[in-house]
This record gives C-alpha cells, structure tokens and sequence, in this order.
C-alpha cells in the first residue's frame, strides 16, 4: 500500500470518528467495531481517570481514540510547550494545557478537518486559553526549529507510513534537551507477515505497529539519547478472538505466534541538549 493510499485510508477513518462523536454517537479504536457503543476493547478503553475526565467535554473523552495516557506517563512542567502528534478530538492538548498551565502552551496538530473542527469545539468547551490546534501532517510538522519542550502522541506513530521521517521531524521541532513522551502499539519479536497482517487488523489500526527494537532503532537514528519502551498494556490472543473470528481468520492456528507479542507501551526519549 502506498504512502498517499495510508494516509488517506486514516484521514478517512479518523474523519468518520469525529463525525459519530459530533452525531451523538461513541468512537471506536482498532478492533471494537464502529456499531459497539461502549467500545469496551482493551486498547482504548479505562485509558483516563475519573479526575481527568470530569475536567473535559464529553465530546473529548468520547473522541479519544489512543493506546495509552501520554499525559498521566509524561513529566509536564508549568511554562511548557507541548505538542501532541495526531491530536484528534484534544483531550490530551486539553489534559496537557491545563498542567503546564498559563505560562506554557499545548499544540495540537492533526490533518483530518471533522477532528480539527470537533478539538475546536472542545477547546471552546472547556474554556481553555493556552491552546492552538494545527492542521498538517505529522510528517511535515508545521512548526519552527528547537520551538517545543515536550512531544506527545497517542496511538498515530503506528498509523504512519513514513516513521523515520515523524521522528526526524519531532527532533526537529524540540529544543535541545527536549523530550519525546508517546503511547504506541509496539510488537515484541518477529512474526510472519501474513500472521502480522491479520492481527494488526485489530491492533495496528491501519499501517502496522514497529517491533520495539526496531522502534528503539529509528528513534536512535533520528538522534534521540536516553531510549525506553515500557509496555502498559500486553494484549491476549482472546482480546483479538471476536474480532479476527468476524474477519474469518483461525484464531487457534495463529494463537501461539501472536498471544503476548502485540503490546501498548510507553515510549521514551531525550533530544541531546
């Protein structure tokens, strides 16, 4: 599949997203499918507690399409400048801004209009000043050099075609000493493609999740120092049983090569200062 297919496949998917929450209805990751209002699966589900999410629209929480909590893992200081990859509906911009507070600032970048439109709307919601959402491609970050303190980002790294480029671009954007601080889907050892390719139908959302070595590889490629991926969530061949059954695939003849090896982590990074 091609680079431009990729994206517009997510652009799609993420459009769709925006405009169910927007019309009443629930938003759904990877595996849970679309008709499943609570969208209880075990990736993006119990990501946020009770404490961040009273302080949010609905509509944010609702949106919220990640892997992880980025904001609960990262370290935030007032004064800050935050930038959250793929920011979709904003609750981690939201969550983001109000830690670094007055004096600091959280972007938002995504490329998909109806998420831009519906983070705007929570933005207004939640009566938050020191926000900016930007519309562009993670990719091509549409912000000057050395210019943030911090990159956040919530199950997109894995959507994209281009990895080497996103993270050449987030070292790029942060300062010297900056930090990179993302929830992603990683896979834990090789796997044969055909069995990758049925199981990241459920996991890997779109283009496919790095194996966390190699993740660990790209990022020291693009000059990142101090290198950690901590797995939050380890995912069970039983997570994935409805789902990859409904695709018509033989759960049992692939369990062994997959049960364990797909996993939510915590992704960990400096830029040398």
């Amino acid at each position: 599949m091609s680079t431009e297919n990729i994206t517009e496949i997510v652009k799609e998917k993420y459009g769709q997203a925006a405009l169910r929450v927007t019309g009443g209805g629930g938003s759904c990751c990877c595996g849970a499918a679309p008709s499943d209002s609570h969208c209880a699966d075990p990736i993006s589900s119990n990501l946020y507690g009770a404490d961040q999410t009273c302080q949010l629209p609905e509509t944010a929480v609702l949106a919220s399409l990640g892997c992880g909590n980025p904001t609960a893992l990262a370290r935030l200081n007032p004064g800050e400048i935050v930038l959250d990859l793929g920011s979709g509906g904003g609750i981690d911009v939201l969550l983001s801004a109000r830690r670094v507070g007055p004096a600091g600032k959280a972007y938002g970048l995504d490329m998909t209009d109806e998420m831009l439109a519906l983070a705007e709307e929570n933005k207004r919601k939640a009566g938050v000043a020191n926000v900016e959402f930007l519309k562009g491609q993670i990719e091509n970050i549409p912000l000057p050099d050395n210019s943030v303190d911090v990159i956040i980002s919530n199950c997109v790294i894995n959507l994209s075609a281009n990895k080497d480029r996103v993270l050449g671009e987030a070292f790029r954007v942060l300062k010297p000493g900056g930090r990179l601080a993302v929830s992603d889907v990683v896979t834990k050892g090789a796997m044969p493609p055909e069995i990758r390719k049925n199981v990241l139908l459920w996991v890997g959302c779109v283009a496919g999740a790095l194996e966390e070595n190699e993740y660990r590889g790209k990022l020291a490629a693009a000059g990142f120092e101090q290198i950690a991926v901590e797995p939050t969530r380890i995912y069970r061949i039983d997570d994935a049983r409805e789902f990859l059954s409904g695709q018509g695939i033989d759960v049992d003849a692939i369990a062994s090569e997959v049960d364990g090896k797909f996993m939510s982590a915590f992704i960990r990074a400096v830029k040398p200062a």
